[in-house]
């Protein structure tokens, strides 16, 4: 289990974030960001003008980052920003997680 911190909120970030008391911030990578949307729409959250995906009691945020390198491997990169009450992030947190295993070695 991935597990997110508990409680905080991020200072001078756009959104209002500050009304959930769990805000995480989880870096993925192979993971394009049109994925990761679908996913948390399948969990129950709505497309939202701004880009962000809201649930019940929850909210999340993509933001691009620059690529991962290694080398002459290049990985893309997405900042996965949830936030969510204790509701949510006990009721779709670990849906959220299934969603990010990936396999391999």
């Amino acid at each position: 289990m991935i597990g997110p911190p508990r409680g905080g909120s991020p200072e001078g970030e756009p959104g209002d974030l500050s009304g959930y008391p769990h805000v995480f911030k989880l870096e993925l990578r192979s993971l394009p960001d049109w994925l990761m949307r679908a996913y948390l729409v399948e969990l129950g959250g709505s497309m939202q003008p701004d880009g962000s995906v809201t649930g019940e009691g929850w909210q999340a945020r993509l933001e691009p980052m620059e690529d991962f390198v290694i080398g002459s491997l290049r990985v893309g990169q997405v900042r996965l920003v949830w936030c969510g009450d204790d509701l949510a992030l006990e009721s779709i947190w670990p849906l959220v997680e299934k969603k990010l295993v990936r396999g391999g070695g």
